[in-house]
């Protein structure tokens, strides 16, 4: 093969796996919902998820247990080797054993399959092989058959792997959902890098406050505000009345809009000026929904708010590129 024709053999690859991806799709059904149902009800109970394969399909298996873990599912990796000698103990009444094998007559899970049957736990089979040993003595059986491999040998296990690993990540999303598992969730298994401090970082965190935030009355000059807007090297100031309740946001654009209008606006009250229903958002609320608001709005300054609806911050454009998300 020429090196020219690498391109194409790879989106050959990438084709076959798609198709059989198309056909996985068509086949999820009444099963897939009932082993998700059992997955919840396992873990509603307290009780935990245990994945076992061989070769290829433990590699997988290993994926989804980290995913299912990572999701807060409790979830444990079991060696079907080792089980044979003494790591059945790793099982619990009421778990739920998800076996995954693509031919369904691995040997290691068929020596394993009678020990398993014994004990008051729930069985899913993963398999291209429903008929199998293994499809024929789970509880339920999800389908992973391919018509073809993407080898180009129809012998290394392509299609027939990205089935069985879209269909665990598939059961992990789902059962996520099921659960009712949310963002704040997630951040409780992710405290570190960057997907940590993207989750666990809120607007608090980031807002400027205190001797950075320009905080004036309803009463104060144009001019006074400008002063007060430099000192703290705000793009913007915040209009508090007596009580300390929002009366409005006065901006950098908002002074050139009523210059243009009105050159010896200086000397009026920023009352007349400000914008009375400013764009805010919750102290409470997580960091990067800042971002999603900015660019929605298209502004340049955000107002923070507390549950009460005063203004307790301010964030700026500027201050986000010190925020390592990413």
């Amino acid at each position: 093969m020429n090196r020219e024709d690498f391109p194409d053999h790879a989106r050959r690859v990438i084709a076959l796996e798609m198709e059989e991806l198309g056909r996985l799709g068509e086949r999820i059904d009444g099963g897939f919902t009932r082993a998700v149902e059992l997955m919840q009800q396992c873990l509603e109970t307290r009780r935990k998820i245990v994945v076992c394969g061989v070769g290829k399909s433990g590699n997988i298996g290993r994926k989804f247990t980290a995913t299912l873990n990572s999701t807060g599912a409790t979830c444990v990796n079991l060696n079907a080797q080792d089980a044979l000698h003494g790591d059945l103990g790793v099982l619990d009444e009421g778990d739920v054993v998800v076996l995954l094998s693509y031919s369904g007559e691995t040997a290691e899970l068929l020596t394993l399959l009678p020990h398993l049957r014994r004990l008051d736990v729930t069985l899913i089979a993963i398999t291209g092989n429903v008929a199998s040993p293994l499809g024929k003595n789970a509880d339920v059986v999800l389908d992973v058959s391919v018509q073809r491999e993407a080898c180009p040998l129809g012998l290394a296990p392509t299609s027939s792997t990205t089935t069985m690993l879209v269909l665990c990540d598939a059961l992990a999303m789902v059962l996520l959902e099921a659960r009712g598992f949310n963002t704040d969730d997630f951040a409780k298994y992710h405290p570190s890098g960057s997907l940590g401090r993207a989750l666990l970082t809120k607007v608090s965190d980031v807002m400027r406050q205190g001797d950075a935030l320009a905080m004036v009355s309803p009463a104060t000059p144009v001019a006074s505000v400008l002063t007060a807007m430099t000192k703290a090297r705000a793009g913007a100031a915040i209009v508090v009345n007596e009580d300390g309740s929002l009366a409005g946001v006065f901006t950098h654009g908002d002074f050139v809009r009523a210059w243009q209008a009105d050159p010896l606006v200086g000397q009026n009250a920023v009352a007349g000026y400000m914008t009375r229903k400013p764009i805010s958002i919750s102290a409470e609320k997580l960091a990067t929904e800042v971002l999603a608001v900015l660019e929605h709005h298209r502004v340049d300054d955000l107002l923070v708010i507390d549950t009460d609806g005063r203004p307790v911050g301010m964030v700026d454009t500027q201050d986000l590129t010190r925020v390592k998300w990413v």
